[in-house]
């Protein structure tokens, strides 16, 4: 006999047009190496709209094949507390609060047998597949292969929701190598952006730019340990970095906001042997001039994908308050209320981040 319903609420995902609320889903059933939770909350991403709107990269086109095993329960920024574990789980227990990383390692492959987890080959996430539905849902199953990690008990809801984005920046962040002289530019001053920013402001750089067109986030960029925030709407960027850094350009530039503008911009501030990291997940191609890569800048041209190692350190950060989160979230939905969520998700209403409430 389970200690949770054999139904739950749950938003479901059929296709790219067929998303739907459903008010009596199966609960996932808890074998024997398995953690049931009850979902607490969870986050919207830029991936959730994406996905939603059919872009290719989920659904597949006629370049590449399609990544999500539908039907699926969407939504990889959550966490819950403990109502079942299986015989064989003994780290966890009933009543723990957790959170994980959004993939789920194969454990076999060349790059999780090199602790490149991150990189799993079979690449399989909570959030886009049937085996492995996400957390806008009442319950969710962790396998035994999730990368589990214990949340303490009183930190605020809304502050625990940060911790998947925030390992996502941190990790951005750390392919960047930060060193004290170094002038950083960080692109976009959304959820992950401004978790680029707290955490890189622990790294004491000569000066950490935010650039974003929407001046309230730019506010809280500088709250949260910007040096420097600028609007490319209303400012020249190239000229304000060229004056900052004796006409050399910015050391690091990481790019967060996936529009194509935002990389062609970089290419032009960054210095000769400067630190480019893409991070964003873009929605249509970027053209750029390559040249400027190789033969005129000779950049270290870096991405970054999830969060690996990253949990441990932000969950510390965000109970210490060393990682800033206060503001980000202030609007929450019931699950019933997906659409105007993932409506609000888009930013048009002047919010971070949303999260559903299972």
């Amino acid at each position: 006999m389970s200690n949770y319903p054999k139904t739950m609420k749950a938003l479901v995902a059929y296709s790219p047009t067929d998303y739907r609320f459903e008010a009596a889903y199966p609960s996932p059933e808890c074998g024997d190496d398995d953690i049931i939770i009850k979902t607490e909350g969870c986050g919207i991403c830029a991936g959730d709209l994406k996905c939603r709107h059919g872009a290719a990269m989920f659904w597949g086109d006629d370049v590449q094949p399609g990544w999500v095993k539908p039907p699926f329960i969407p939504g990889h920024e959550f966490l819950g507390i403990i109502v079942e574990t299986g015989k064989n789980v003994t780290n966890f227990a009933a009543g723990d609060r957790v959170t994980a990383d959004q993939i789920v390692p194969c454990g076999e492959c060349r790059f999780c047998k090199s602790g490149r987890y991150w990189m799993c080959e079979p690449h399989q996430m909570h959030g886009f597949q049937s085996a492995y539905n996400g957390g806008m849902a009442e319950y969710v199953r962790y396998s035994k292969n999730a990368v589990v990690h214990k949340v303490p008990k009183d930190m605020p809801l809304e502050s625990a929701l940060l911790i998947e984005p925030y390992g996502c920046s941190k990790h951005a962040v750390d392919r960047a190598n930060i060193q004290c002289e170094d002038v950083v530019v960080v692109s976009g001053a959304g959820t992950l952006g401004l978790g680029m920013i707290t955490y890189a402001a622990l790294k004491n750089a000569k000066a950490l730019i935010s650039l974003d067109m929407d001046d309230k986030r730019l506010a809280f960029a500088k709250e949260f340990g910007a040096t420097h925030v600028f609007n490319p709407s209303k400012t020249d960027i190239e000229k304000e970095i060229m004056n900052m850094t004796d006409g050399y350009g910015c050391d690091i530039y990481i790019e967060a906001t996936g529009n194509p503008a935002s990389v062609i911009q970089g290419l032009k501030v960054i210095r000769k042997l400067g630190t480019f990291v893409e991070f964003s997940v873009f929605s249509a191609p970027t053209n750029v001039d390559w040249s400027i890569i190789g033969d005129r800048k000779e950049l270290d041209v870096l991405g970054a994908h999830l969060s690996p190692y990253c949990f441990p350190f932000v969950i510390d950060g965000i109970a210490s308050g060393k990682l800033k989160t206060k503001g980000v979230i202030n609007t929450t939905f019931k699950l019933e209320e997906w659409e105007k969520a993932f409506d609000y998700a888009a930013g048009k209403h002047g919010d971070l981040k949303i999260a559903l409430i299972p």
